[in-house]
Formats: C-alpha cells, structure tokens, sequence
C-alpha cells in the first residue's frame, strides 16, 4: 500500500494519476495547504520542504518502506517499481528523463507564476504579469513544436514527462493561453483529457478544495508563513 500525502493541485494531480494509470493501491491523505498542514512536524518528516505531494510505500526496493517527496522523483520511483511510463530502451528513458525535468525545472514553476500574477497577486504589477505570461507562451510553443513532430514529448508512448506536464496545462485560461496558438499541444491535450486513469486522478481529494478566497489561507501560501523560521 502507497500513503499519498498530497492535495489536488498540479503537482498533486501527477502523482494521483500516474497511481491510477499504474493501478497501484494507495491511500490518499489530504494535506490542507490552505489551512497550514503541511507545516506540521509529521508531514515534515517525509517532506522536509514542506511541499506536496509526498509519499510512503510500505513495500519499498529492499521490502522495507520508503518515504519519497518531490513530484518528478515520484514519478520515476513509481515508474521503477512497475517498469511503466518511462520507455524501455536507455535512449527512450534518457528521453523522456529529459522532458520530464523540463516540466520540472520550466513548466511548473513558470506557469505557476504566470497564474500567481495574474490571478493571486495582491498589486497587480503589469511587468511580472507580462514577464510570466510571455514565458508561458514560450513554454507552451516548446511542446507545441515538440508535438508537432511526436505524439507525445518524449516520443511515440505516453510516459511520465506527459504525466507530469498535463496537470499544469489544464489551468491553460489563467495563464493567458489560447489553445488557437498551440494545435499539436491541443491535440495532446484532449487526448490525455480523455484517458479514464487521467479522469479519475484529477478528482482525487477535489472536493476538499475550495476556491482561494480567504486571506489566512492566501497568507499561508502566499505570505509570510512560507518563510517563517522553523
């Protein structure tokens, strides 16, 4: 059994849905990032950067179990386990390891504050909404070119990179994105969509969110609670 420590947002949703696509038993346990739990000693003990999502696998490589955070590292702890979603030869895991620290390193973090500025911030300042939301068009025209020569980012099968990257994608409106700019990334998008494992992963723990209006709980994510010392 897997103990998923996560919450339903994009990085979230990646490991959500590559559970379900690899029909792994787990346990999803909800971590309120609005309500401050991941600050909590227990929850810092398997993620230290007090970040969802995280997990523990009471059948980790040696039998013993393992605790895991960061999302990517996840996803290709998981792929490891059951060899799915990571290719088969070294030149098609090289591959896709490569696309998938795109995600890691460019999609997520720019899309974030694309959606951060031009939806959460308090001022809005027109030079970082203009910054993150060039940088998203960017981005987005990177997998556009790279689907336009491919069926999926790392080449012919669905893996972890698609994984990883398609829960960011699906806030495309709050990023400035018009799918019209990006048809082979539109493609890949609705079929993704479609998959039932994709369906059900982005439903896990979805109905204990709610829309971002409280000020604590912006000030949890957003605020000076993110970096009070510990």
């Amino acid at each position: 059994m897997i103990d998923v420590y996560s919450w339903p947002t994009p990085n979230g949703h990646k490991v959500h849905i590559m559970l379900e696509e690899c029909g792994l038993d787990y346990r999803a346990i909800p971590i309120d990032i609005g309500a401050g739990d991941q600050f909590s000693a227990e929850f810092l003990a398997i993620s230290p950067n007090n970040k969802i999502p995280a997990i523990v696998d009471s059948d980790g490589p040696d039998g013993k179990p393992i605790s895991l955070f960061e999302s990517g590292a996840i996803l290709v702890y998981l792929a490891g386990k059951t060899g799915l979603f990571l290719g088969k030869t070294d030149r098609e895991k090289y591959t896709t390891l490569q696309w998938l620290m795109f995600q890691m390193g460019g999609v997520g973090p720019m899309l974030g504050q694309a959606h951060h500025f031009r939806i959460y911030a308090p001022d809005k300042i027109d030079y970082a909404i203009d910054r993150y939301s060039n940088e998203a068009k960017r981005l987005y025209g990177v997998i556009d070119k790279q689907l336009s020569y491919t069926p999926y980012l790392a080449g012919d099968e669905y893996t972890i990179a698609d994984i990883a990257t398609f829960p960011w994608t699906r806030s495309f409106a709050n990023q400035g994105i018009d799918w019209a700019d990006f048809p082979h990334a539109k493609r890949w998008f609705d079929e993704i969509s479609a998959r039932p494992a994709v369906q059900r992963g982005v439903t896990v723990l979805a109905d204990l969110r709610k829309p971002l209006t409280d000020d604590k709980a912006k000030e949890v994510l957003f605020g000076k609670t993110q970096y009070a010392k510990k």
